[in-house]
């Protein structure tokens, strides 16, 4: 079974989070799929920050709702890095990505790019909120999505299903052989998050995951020897 490695944010564990510099790395390193996280700007633009502020990984303070896309670039995200658009990311690397919507409002902003780079093959979209995932169903044609959940059990699963996710990315430290099991009774897929040591990948590989997301390159180099 082929068991994806996932960059978290890129590979945020060796690269400033969410930017070029860190997805471009994460390609090169030769990740299966690439994550990222959308806000929308004060002025609509679909940028790629995983909090709702920019105080945490850039210089300045305040939501991101409330700074216009210039704003937003003048900021310094890490090592001289500024804060990304959705579009930028989708050409700088090569990668399949996982788009989580982190706001429900930038659902419909993913679907318009989606929809206009004809992107259902290359774009899975993740979220925590049923409803964001809801609304771009019906707003891509042939859209995967994957429900998001840290605190859960095993009726994350009926969740899944109701909003018509074929995917689950868990929290790893929470997941449980019965949540895989029924997933599987499903027809889901399980992703386990965030595989950051050689347990974690030995935990998702016995509980027999499809993948696991992770902040650090080793791990695409090791997962296929561990058992």
């Amino acid at each position: 079974m082929t068991f994806l490695a996932i960059g978290h944010r890129g590979v945020m564990g060796v690269e400033p989070e969410n930017t070029l510099r860190s997805f471009v790395r994460a390609d090169r390193a030769g990740m299966d799929v690439i994550e990222l996280d959308l806000h929308l700007s004060k002025d609509g633009a679909l940028v790629v920050m995983h909090d709702a502020e920019v105080d945490r990984t850039t210089d300045g303070r305040g939501p991101i709702g409330d700074l216009t896309l210039a704003e937003l670039r003048e900021l310094d995200a890490g090592q001289g890095e500024r804060i990304p658009v959705f579009e930028e990311v989708l050409d700088a690397v090569r990668a399949p990505l996982q788009a989580e919507i982190k706001d429900v409002a930038a659902a419909r902003a993913l679907a318009e790019v989606m929809n206009r780079r004809d992107l259902a093959a290359r774009v899975e979209v993740l979220s925590f909120h049923d409803e964001a995932l809801l609304e771009i169903t019906g707003l891509v044609p042939g859209v995967r999505t994957a429900l998001v959940a840290s605190r859960y059990g095993p009726e994350v699963v009926g969740r899944a299903v109701a909003v018509g996710a074929k995917t689950l990315v868990l929290n790893i430290r929470r997941l449980t052989l019965e949540t895989v099991e029924k997933a599987r009774e499903a027809d889901l897929r399980v992703i386990g998050w965030t595989v950051n040591t050689q347990d974690h990948l030995r935990l998702a590989r016995a509980l027999g995951l499809d993948g696991g997301t992770t902040d650090f390159p080793e791990i695409k180099r090791t997962c296929r020897f561990t058992a």
